[in-house]
């Protein structure tokens, strides 16, 4: 048998479709698809039925997807084997992939103690969309994901949310723009100057609801997928922004901003997604136990 058949036909089932595997393998479903068709030959059986426009797994797939789990998790645990019987500190690759609605200093924050766990730990950091990242979550090209949300049921990928902590969040604005609003806080919000979190942002959403509640209607000067370009217009004076509140003094430091407002009825999670229900992985467990013992104690 052919492994690396095996492996293109268990990264599609991972991935829910060759299409979607091609992308994440970076190869073109095409030859994903022809790899595919000589493990089925090989087998003499169809691994893959069509179900609308996708693909399910028929029976004998099922079958040939928990043989290939149990496969490629022996070669982890063989790599691993190999190197302590060599008696050598193995580099250990720590792939992480952040979704890009988490600001950069809390993806910082969390991933700093993984570093600090090992000085064997080589880290290497992925930034894109959360469902993408899910699927290079599946298919063991990540060890984790962070987001702001946790992976929902309807998401076809064997892995555990794993919550890190929560936190209220803080309004700011540059000093000059704050002396320039009237009435307490919220109320100081409404026609005032806002730049806002990308519509896409699981927080963007909760915002939203949340001036509809006050009848809070500011005037939106801008949008923005990424956090640190938000707050450095906001730290020109461009417009009222808001971060996480355990981020308060560094938001404040780094862009010359200062606190207008603070409300816990926005809280902003932050969740670990991996493939392990129960946590081993030093750096995981690193990250999980920093975040909730100390990051978000409070």
């Amino acid at each position: 048998m052919n492994f690396k058949h095996l492996h293109y036909f268990w990264a599609a089932a991972k991935a829910g479709g060759v299409v979607r595997a091609g992308e994440q393998l970076n190869i073109s479903p095409q030859t994903l698809s022809g790899q595919i068709k000589q493990l089925e030959e090989r087998l003499g059986c169809a691994l893959f039925r069509k179900a609308g426009r996708g693909l399910e797994l028929t029976d004998e797939g099922r079958i040939a997807l928990g043989y290939a789990d149990q496969i490629f998790a022996l070669g982890i645990e063989l790599e691993s084997a190999v190197g302590k019987a060599r008696g050598r500190d193995k580099v250990l690759d720590f792939r992480v992939g952040i979704s890009d609605s988490v600001p950069k200093a809390m993806a910082y924050r969390l991933l700093e103690p993984a570093l600090a766990a090992s000085k064997h730990v080589h880290l290497i950091c992925h930034e894109g969309k959360f469902e993408d990242l899910l699927g290079q979550l599946a298919v063991q090209r990540l060890d984790l994901v962070i987001a702001d949300e946790p992976m929902g049921r309807q998401v076809s990928v064997k892995a555990f949310n794993h919550l890190l902590g929560a936190t209220a969040m803080s309004f700011f604005a540059s000093p000059q723009l704050k002396r320039s609003l009237s009435g307490p806080f919220p109320q100081c919000l409404d026609g005032a100057p806002m730049l806002l979190q990308g519509a896409a942002s699981a927080m963007r959403r909760r915002f939203d609801v949340w001036l509809a509640t006050h009848k809070i209607h500011p005037q939106t000067i801008g949008e923005f997928d990424d956090a640190a370009l938000m707050k450095a217009f906001g730290g020109e004076g461009r417009g009222i922004f808001m971060g996480p509140t355990v981020l308060e003094s560094e938001t404040a430091a780094q862009y010359g901003v200062r606190v207008i407002g603070r409300t816990d009825e926005l809280v902003e999670e932050f969740y670990a997604v991996s493939v392990e229900r129960r946590i081993t992985h030093p750096c995981v467990a690193a990250i999980t136990n920093v975040a909730r013992d100390q990051l978000f104690s409070s």
